[in-house]
Formats: C-alpha cells, structure tokens, sequence
C-alpha cells in the first residue's frame, strides 16, 4: 500500500503479496485475495466504426490543448504528453478515470451557476459540456475524424515568457533528488547583493528538473529581520513572496503593481521534491523584470495562519480555523489554501463590519498534489474591520489512506506528515508607505485574540477566552483558573476583554517563566 491514487508513503505499512505467502505455506486461509494496482489503468479500446459527429481533430483535440497540454507535452511538468490522438488513445482509461473523478483538469473550487462567467481568472474545470463530449468520446470508438478539422497547435516558448529577465537567480549548488521514497522539503538560499531596492512586476521560476519539483516557495528576508532564520522569510515567516506550481510558474503583474525587493535581502526557497523513479538533480533558475519607477500599488501575501491546533486519532472530519482582522483596506488577488495529507476540504468566508457574510472560495475536497493559487477574475475590495476566516477540515482516519498514521494525534509542523492550516491571501495596497502600514496578520497576541472572538465582536467574552486552554499553548489552563486570569485582565471591569487588555496576558506568562517554579500570587 505504498503507492495509490495521488499518494505515495515513505514506506508500506501492509505487504499484501509477502502476507498472503505467508497465509499460504502455513495453511491459513488467505486474508486479502485480491488487492487493486495502483499504476495507469490499461483498457480495450472498441474497434467499431464510428458514426459520432464528434471525432479526436474537431472537438476533442480542442478540449485537450485548452486544459492539458500546458503540462502534458514533451518537455512540460507531467509524465506523459497528450499532443497527438495516439497520445490521447494510449491514457483514455486513465484520462476517463481522473476526468470523472475531478482531479483532472486540476481545479478544485465548487462551481457555480453554469450560465454565469467564471469568477476566477485562472479556472481550468471543464464546461459540462466539454466533460460530456470527453467521456462519451472516450468511451467510444475514439474516432480521430478528419486532420483537416483539427486547430493549430499551440507553440510553447523555450525560454523565459516573461521576456529578458533584468536579474536572473540560481541555487548555489545543485540540489540531489533520490530516485523513490519520500523527500522532506529541502531548503536553500541566495543572498542577492542589491544596492538598492526594487520593483518586481514579473517573477518567473524555472526548475532545472522540473519532472520531479511538486511546489516552491519563495522568501524575502530583508537586513535585519528579527528571526534571521534560515528557512523563514520577513513579516510573519511563513508568507510567500513568489511561487511556482505545475502549470503555474510566474506571476505577471499590471503596469503600477509589483512586489518589493528590499536592497541587501536574501531570497530563501522551500521546495518540495517527489521523486519519479529516477534520480536526478535540480538546480532552479528565477528571473525578474523590474518595474522602471516605483508603482502606485504593491502587491503583498498574507497568510491566515493556525499553528495551535490538535487533530485527534482517527478523527475523519476534524474541523479548525485561521482568520484575521484587517486593519485597514485592502484588494484580494486571490486565495491559496494549504494543508497536508490529511487535508479534507476548505473554504475562506468574509465577516463585514455591517453583520453580513459571504463564501468566497469553497473547496469541498482539498487535494494536496496541487498548491493552485485561485485568482479572482476581478480583484476584491474589503474593508478596515473585515474578518476573513479560513476553515479547515481533516481526515486523520485509517479510510484515508494517505494518512501517515491514523492513530497519532496531529499538530503543526513543517513536514507532510505534520500539519498545517494557513490560508494565503494575495492582495495589493497603495505604494510607498513603508513602515507606517500595519502588519495585515498583526503580532501573535493579535492572532490569538482574533482566532477566540467567535463572534466577530472585537471582544472576548469569558467563554472565548476560556477557550485559550484548548485553542492556545495553554493547554493545561483549566477553566476556573482562566475566570482568575480573565478578571485580572478586565482592567475596566465590563466583563470584555479588549486587544489592549488581552496583551497584558503575554507579560503575566513571561512573569510566570522568570519565576521559575515559585507561585506569584498576582499571576
């Protein structure tokens, strides 16, 4: 069971061929017969003529360049291409199968009214019309037709798309990736050297093994930054600056935006590698183009993040959430989710000062294999006082079986085997304001205090607050002792604790640290 559909584990937990053996030469009735292969499904294509009007070179040909060949093409991120109708023929059972399943074209947000316009600007889903042609076409004759119908081809450029980079970045050292199993994420960094700093208005990615890299992030950490850590970028360490996808390896902005590249930053690269059969090695290339004057918008990511959360054993729809407060007006880009392997489902909601609600995305079934950045077809504008909320949900049960293991309760953490909750917001605000706008995510107290206000009131009511023991690192702060802390808090006695009151919370732990084991009676 090492291997399956979208999955693979570092190593088997059941060997069903060695058991059954086993079964067999003791006289053991055998357990498990029969078990499903995991590799491409083969069929028998039907060699009746056809008498469809639909054939490969009028409508099918159209259907596969429009969703597939990006990736699907000689030289392009997936395994095999799909350019030619024999291409098609050979993986028909396995396009059938991931097409019905809704893994392929890899779009993963619910849709909406058929007749309306797509709100995303980068939606791959098939048209339900599309779909029907594919499948009954599929599962047909698979007529190629007439080549005289067939459309252009599309012609992928070689080099970078984003035009002559004005600076071009490489890995130090080429990176090795092991021919099976499973990779950590591997980490690198560049120390770029700038004089000064820079607008960014085109940001391209280019691995050297593009094959076999699943996803990177990248980092900006400036002179300076705080943390100085080694895998961690500015701001709250976990936002991205760039990012590259299968199917997704720049960000081209409109005249007038662009992301800032501090001078004397060093840029640091998260990437997740999965291995293909073959080893190799990956040394990744990224460009930029410079705006040629400051722009009047910069564009940021924001991330509304959980690391204080606990899946339990076996749970199979465990529910938590990241929100934020925004502290002052902003335009959403687009939205990318992010979990781990027992990622289920996931949805963003906006709460407005006004009381209203809104699902901005909603992804009824999250597919780790695909970090995809929903792009909205037309940026959003919120409000100072909004609350958007990113919910989560997990599937830490035996019936999932890319869990890696169902009966170990589950926190964050950096590797797919642990989790994570962080819904990413890109967004853009005015330029050239430097340090005088506040953090959009805000500090830690900021993240606590927003995530217990359950009701978007701004305010913590002794029932959320009590709710710090379970949600918080507190886990041992029982319900009554959190009455004691909550009044010692409520500086105005109104029974509400506000930002300002819930601050004091972090300097009456830190009196308890320096205290040692001595009890402090005001604590």
């Amino acid at each position: 069971d090492q291997f399956g559909f979208g999955y693979a584990i570092a190593k088997p937990r059941k060997t069903y061929l060695a058991t059954a053996i086993d079964e067999y030469l003791h006289g053991l009735p055998i357990a498990v017969v029969a078990t499903e292969a995991p590799g491409c499904h083969l069929d028998e294509p039907d060699a009746a003529e056809s008498t469809a009007a639909v054939t490969y070179h009028n409508r099918i040909s159209r259907i596969v360049q429009f969703h597939c060949v990006e990736c699907h093409r000689e030289g392009g991120v997936a395994p095999f291409s799909l350019e030619s109708h024999a291409d098609v023929v050979a993986h028909a059972a396995m396009i059938e199968t991931v097409v019905e399943r809704g893994t392929m074209p890899p779009w993963f947000a619910a849709p909406g009214a058929e007749e309306e316009p797509s709100p995303w600007r980068n939606d791959r889903s098939l048209a339900t019309e599309d779909k029907r042609d594919l499948l009954d076409w599929l599962a047909g004759d698979r007529n190629a037709g007439d080549p005289s119908d067939a459309p252009l081809p599309i012609r992928f450029p070689t080099g970078w798309t984003i035009g002559e980079p004005d600076l071009v970045v490489q890995f130090p050292e080429a990176i090795p990736v092991q021919a099976t199993g499973v990779m950590d994420y591997e980490h690198t960094s560049v120390e770029l050297d700038l004089a000064e700093d820079k607008w960014v208005e085109r940001i391209e990615i280019r691995p050297g093994a593009p094959e076999v890299v699943h996803h990177i992030l990248v980092f900006v950490r400036s002179p300076g930054d705080e943390s100085r850590r080694r895998r961690r970028g500015a701001d709250d360490g976990i936002s991205y600056w760039g990012i590259y996808v299968p199917g997704n390896s720049k960000q081209v902005y409109p005249q007038g935006y662009a992301r800032k590249l501090p001078a004397g930053s060093t840029l640091i690269f998260q990437l997740h590698y999965t291995p293909n059969g073959t080893a190799t090695e990956d040394r990744t290339q990224v460009g930029f183009v410079f705006a040629d004057r400051e722009p009047d918008y910069e564009v940021k990511t924001a991330s509304l993040v959980n690391s204080w959360f606990e899946i339990p054993p076996g749970a199979d729809d465990h529910t938590d959430y990241a929100k934020v407060r925004l502290p002052e007006d902003i335009t959403v880009l687009g939205f990318l989710p992010h979990m781990h392997l027992r990622g289920k489902a996931c949805n963003y909601e906006a709460f407005f000062p006004d009381g209203e609600q809104e699902l901005l995305l909603d992804i009824p079934h999250y597919d780790f294999n695909w970090q995809l950045l929903y792009q909205l077809a037309e940026p959003r504008r919120f409000k100072e006082g909004t609350v958007i909320t990113f919910n989560a949900t997990f599937d830490n049960s035996a019936d999932n079986p890319a869990n890696p293991d169902p009966n170990a309760a589950v926190r964050w953490g950096e590797q797919t085997y642990d989790e994570m909750i962080v819904g990413y917001l890109e967004y853009f605000v005015p330029a050239g304001q430097g340090g005088d706008r506040p953090s959009l995510t805000g500090d830690r107290e900021q993240t606590y205090f927003t995530v217990l206000d359950e009701d978007n009131d701004n305010r913590l009511a002794v029932a959320e607050f009590q709710k710090f023991g379970e949600k918080g690192r507190a886990r041992d702060l029982n319900p009554v002792t959190s009455v004691f802390i909550f009044k010692a808090l409520d500086a105005d006695g109104d029974g509400l604790l506000t930002i300002d009151e819930f601050r004091n919370l972090g300097e009456m732990f830190r009196r308890q640290r320096r205290g040692g084991n001595r009890r402090d009676r005001d604590s």
